[in-house]
């Protein structure tokens, strides 16, 4: 496909879209893009903002004018957007993608939403070759391909994978955005009107439509993990990272077995006793709860973002007691200054490449490349315990 950009950045005026403009601006080589949004004012402040070369293209269209859409759409190889909450903003984005036969990638951690783009367009995105990949940024993509790592390393070690993965968060240090708060609270309210999206959301297999697997751990309780040698507390990202895992396995014809179970939780700090009051006070905590919050457009400074890192372990246990180990770390904080460098690769790494069309997971649809292109360009290390 051959088209005027490699990728357009939707939403480049908002605090994280203005972060991946920055980074493409300041990428060598630099690809074909474009910066898109409502306001050609705002657009071309932020263009100035980021340091993007001043010829770099604006293109006006608002997500209430599906004409302007895709007109965008058909000007480019991928769109990358970070116009949320995806709930309220976000389908007609991907409907004029699956019409077009254009990539789209997103930092969508909305399951509910997710599972009715899926069953809304994914045939019309198959028909025209459209790739959709929601969940491009720390949710879901170092989980999702952390524990595909894992598995090649327990199939490479025992010759099949292993039907039970933990993904164990050791350190994380980083905020959250104005743009993360607005779309939990719209998930919240959501499920306030309608059960069904709250039953979708306690559903480990909400996005594997006609598969249910076994029964999974909560990961709600605080809990001792004799795998970790700690206790272990619930983890804020799980509802949404779960759910991807499980849809990559269905994606890749259950690579991993229809048996397999998963989960996600923070290794307090401390030992014995101590740790279990902390793995408690953690429980506690929700960060996005509450009704004060930054604002849409806020988050983290650059000397936040660039003091954050993670490190996230993942252990794969067999049936006999055997395991495999895998490490994934992240060069900057979790969800703004590593996210946009994956969004960014992945959406580019997405225009470089043809398969098949439809609703994916980064991890499904491409694997071992998206992992090497993050190692060498998004500060992201992938390796074995």
């Amino acid at each position: 496909m051959d088209r005027e950009f490699d990728v357009i950045v939707y939403g480049a005026t908002g605090y994280t879209g203005k972060l991946v403009a920055e980074y493409l601006a300041q990428r060598d080589p630099a690809p074909r893009w474009a910066m898109a949004g409502r306001s050609l004012t705002k657009l071309e402040a932020a263009r100035a903002e980021v340091g993007a070369p001043a010829d770099t293209p604006l293109i006006v269209a608002d997500a209430d004018d599906p004409s302007a859409l895709k007109a965008m759409c058909g000007r480019t190889k991928v769109v990358l957007t970070t116009v949320g909450p995806y709930q309220l903003y976000g389908e007609p984005l991907v409907a004029a993608c699956a019409h077009t036969g254009t990539g789209y990638v997103d930092l969508c951690g909305e399951p509910a939403w997710m599972r009715a783009m899926i069953d809304k367009y994914d045939a019309d995105a198959k028909a025209s070759g459209a790739r959709i990949v929601f969940s491009c940024g720390f949710d879901s993509i170092p989980f999702d391909l952390g524990v595909w790592e894992v598995q090649q390393c327990a199939k490479a070690k025992f010759g099949r994978p292993a039907p039970r993965v933990k993904g164990r968060i050791r350190k994380m240090q980083g905020t959250f955005s104005g743009g993360t708060f607005a779309s939990a609270k719209a998930t919240m309210a959501a499920a306030a009107r309608d059960p069904g999206i709250l039953k979708l959301m306690i559903n480990p297999f909400a996005l594997t439509p006609g598969f249910q697997g076994p029964s999974q751990p909560t990961g709600m309780i605080p809990e001792y993990d004799a795998a970790v040698g700690g206790w272990v507390a619930p983890f804020v990202m799980a509802t949404i990272n779960t759910k991807n895992v499980h849809r990559t396995n269905a994606l890749t014809g259950h690579a991993y077995g229809t048996d397999f179970v998963y989960d996600e939780m923070m290794i307090a700090p401390g030992l014995g006793e101590l740790g279990k009051a902390a793995a408690e006070a953690i429980a506690k905590m929700n960060p996005i709860g509450g009704n004060k919050g930054p604002a849409p457009g806020e988050g983290p400074s650059r000397e936040e973002r660039e003091a954050g890192f993670y490190d996230i372990l993942f252990i794969a246990e067999m049936p006999d007691g055997d395991r495999a180990e895998a490490v994934v770390t992240g060069d900057r904080d979790p969800g703004y200054g590593s996210t946009s460098k994956m969004i960014a690769e992945t959406a580019l790494l997405l225009g470089e490449t043809e398969s098949e069309g439809g609703v994916w997971t980064p991890t499904a649809l491409l694997g071992a490349a998206l992992r090497d292109r993050l190692t060498a360009r998004a500060g992201l290390t992938f390796r074995a315990g």
